[in-house]
């Protein structure tokens, strides 16, 4: 990382090789909501957590929403001081120097690449859905999963307006769906008493101590995967106007946001599930969609197929956006594999087209292996590689406090700073342990080890690759000194 490459390109007349200054605060918030969305939140754990823990499921949400608020806070300092490409992976390797960014990166890449993979097939599920297809074939499903992938990619290689354009569309759409249904569930469809939500439904075997350990910490690590991916307004740090303020901002708000319209939702779908005892027999395996119909009628539920589309969608141009400049970032510093050709930028925009590129075929060739096991296996890792590389530099950060060696930026949590960095660590640490923890959630044995199995493997390639790509240790932290532009 030379202090000429990291230097950050000013608001105009950027050089050619530098990402240019198109975002604002309200685009960087748009493009964090429709990452972490709340239509993805809410469709992701509400029937998997229903059946695993009863309607009380749904005070895992706020637990795993204050959680991620402390980390975002933590993160809001991070980018404030060092507004960079990359987010997770610039900051740690500034805390911690190459090797400790270059594993965050690891982590980081691999969970939104499976993140993408899995956001283009299930929305070419919901939109199959939509328009009547029930029961498509295997690669009938994976070619509109890559027109879905096509689509997304061809938006984040014009960007710009048409960027800015389609993450306010979605993002109203997002609203609608969530805080308008819900407003009209709990208005004129609320059948269920409110001590419902303090209800494990059958699932606590007798024993109050038995749910919320066993059952109680399983949802909080699916909560975990529906409220996550709020760093994502760092990962475009060097394209945002005032990013030292705005992005704090965004990160915070778009969190915020997300995550108390999943809380509402959830809260007006529980009330309003018209027969529970249907729902947890298994007899019912979509409750929302059903609750839904029954509510409204027929008509609004393939209404609500398009927004599922449209959600999906949305969450996997951001993610796309994010990984698109964390590898950027990557190769900028030229630790991966055939760096001088992914640095470089292109159109008026400096857009890292040829890493977008990248980003869908690795994508697109993962959609087919997605009836395998192995499948199952990467996926399993995705929500655990996000909460290992945001403990890193949270982890960097505190280490660097104790040795003095910290300098906030402009934006700063003042003497909450400490409390709230050690919070967050040990927020990441359990929710981490939670999330690989083997539960019998299959017949077969290696599914259920899936994330521990994961993480093993990709540890053992990234020291592999790690050591091959990063020679020299010292002088890399040399090097991975920024210089940061005042102007900022």
């Amino acid at each position: 990382m030379s202090e000429l490459n990291m230097a950050l390109p000013a608001q105009a007349g950027a050089k050619p090789n530098e990402p240019v200054k198109e975002f604002g605060l309200w685009s960087a918030f748009t493009l964090g909501f429709s990452n972490i969305s709340p239509i993805l939140g809410i469709y992701s754990v509400f029937s998997i957590s229903l059946m695993s823990a009863g309607p009380a499921f749904l005070w895992s949400l706020p637990l795993v929403l204050v959680g991620q608020l402390l980390v975002a806070c933590v993160f809001g300092e991070l980018v404030s001081r060092w507004p960079f490409q990359g987010s997770v992976y610039a900051w740690a390797s500034q805390l911690g120097g190459a090797r400790y960014g270059w594993f965050a990166n690891w982590a980081y890449i691999w969970g939104m690449v499976l993140s993408l993979t899995f956001l283009a097939l299930a929305s070419a599920g919901y939109l199959l859905s939509a328009i009547g297809v029930n029961a498509p074939s295997e690669m009938f499903s994976i070619g509109v999963a890559l027109l879905v992938l096509a689509f997304g990619s061809f938006a984040n290689m014009v960007a710009g307006r048409f960027l800015k354009t389609l993450l306010t569309f979605t993002l109203c759409c997002e609203l609608t769906a969530s805080a308008g249904i819900g407003t009209a569930l709990l208005l004129f469809h609320h059948v269920n008493p409110f001590s419902i939500l303090f209800s494990g439904g059958g699932t606590n075997h007798g024993s109050t101590g038995h749910w919320l350990v066993v059952n109680f910490t399983e949802v909080v690590a699916f909560a975990g995967y529906s409220i996550c991916g709020f760093e994502i307004a760092g990962s475009i740090a060097e394209e945002v106007v005032e990013a030292r303020r705005a992005i704090p901002k965004a990160m915070i708000l778009a969190l915020a946001a997300v995550g108390g319209l999943v809380i509402y939702a959830c809260t007006a779908i529980i009330l309003a599930i018209p027969n529970f005892t249907s729902v947890m027999s298994g007899n019912i395996a979509d409750p929302i969609s059903s609750t839904l119909i029954s509510s409204f009628g027929p008509a609004v539920g393939r209404a609500s197929l398009i927004v599922l589309a449209v959600g999906f969608t949305s969450g996997m141009i951001a993610v796309q956006t994010a990984l698109s400049r964390t590898v950027w970032a990557t190769a900028r510093d030229n630790i991966i594999p055939g760096a001088t050709f992914l640095v470089k930028l292109s159109g008026q925009e400096h857009l890292p087209r040829r890493v977008i590129l990248l980003t869908a075929l690795i994508s697109g060739a993962l959609l087919f292996i997605n009836t395998t096991k192995l499948y199952s296996l990467l996926i399993s890792f995705s929500n655990v590689g996000y909460y290992i590389c945001y403990s890193l530099p949270v982890l960097g950060l505190i280490y660097a406090r104790r040795r003095g060696a910290w300098e906030p930026g402009a934006f700063s949590l003042g003497r909450w700073s400490n409390p709230v960095a050690y919070a967050a660590a040990a927020w990441l640490i359990l929710e981490a342990i939670n999330e690989v923890w083997p539960r019998p959630l299959s017949n077969v044995w290696y599914l259920n080890w899936g994330v521990l199995i994961m993480l093993c493997i990709l540890t053992v390639v990234g020291l592999i690759i790690c050591t091959k790509m990063v020679k020299n240790d010292a002088s890399q932290r040399e090097q991975s000194k920024f210089v940061v532009s005042d102007s900022i």
